[in-house]
């Protein structure tokens, strides 16, 4: 069986370039950031998704000594949206970082738990997450669906 899978992108040099509703977004993500829990790590993660009646829910990383019980800020902000808004769709992410843990030069990604549970948001919903990621020195990644960043996912029923 052969699988085929593609997907486009956007890049950016700078998150200004960004139209004025995504740059509101991404300031706050950045706000949600401040808000992180990171004394072991002090790597420092905020998200901030817009759903479709336009409120924007944010979230931060929180972490814990008895690790692995903290939650990274993209699981923070969609298990709030799921709990307070199950009725709303996310339309667009944006995830945000700052810290040692990742080099500057190398591209924020979320980790695989996140991807997951983004993942299934998406499935849920039946409507594409359009997902921003500004990387430390700026640069912005803007994938159309989660799909791209987790292309063998797991799927109940599937």
């Amino acid at each position: 069986m052969k699988y085929d899978h593609s997907f486009s992108y956007e890049f950016l040099a700078n998150w200004k370039e960004l139209p004025v509703a995504d740059q509101i977004l991404v300031d706050r993500a950045y706000e949600a950031m401040e808000s992180a829990y990171a004394p072991y790590s002090n790597f420092r993660v905020g998200t901030a998704v817009r759903l479709d009646n336009d409120a924007i829910i944010t979230g931060s990383n929180q972490e814990n000594s008895a690790y692995p019980s903290g939650l990274c800020a993209e699981r923070v902000a969609l298990f709030h949206v799921g709990a307070n808004y199950p009725k709303q769709t996310v339309q667009t992410m944006c995830i945000v970082a700052k810290g040692d843990l990742i080099p500057v030069k190398k591209m924020l990604s979320p980790c695989g738990a996140c991807r997951q549970v983004m993942l299934e948001t998406e499935n849920r919903q039946n409507n594409k997450i359009r997902i921003i990621i500004v990387n430390q020195d700026s640069r912005t990644l803007i994938i159309n669906s989660v799909i791209d960043l987790l292309p063998f996912g797991f799927s109940a029923g599937e």
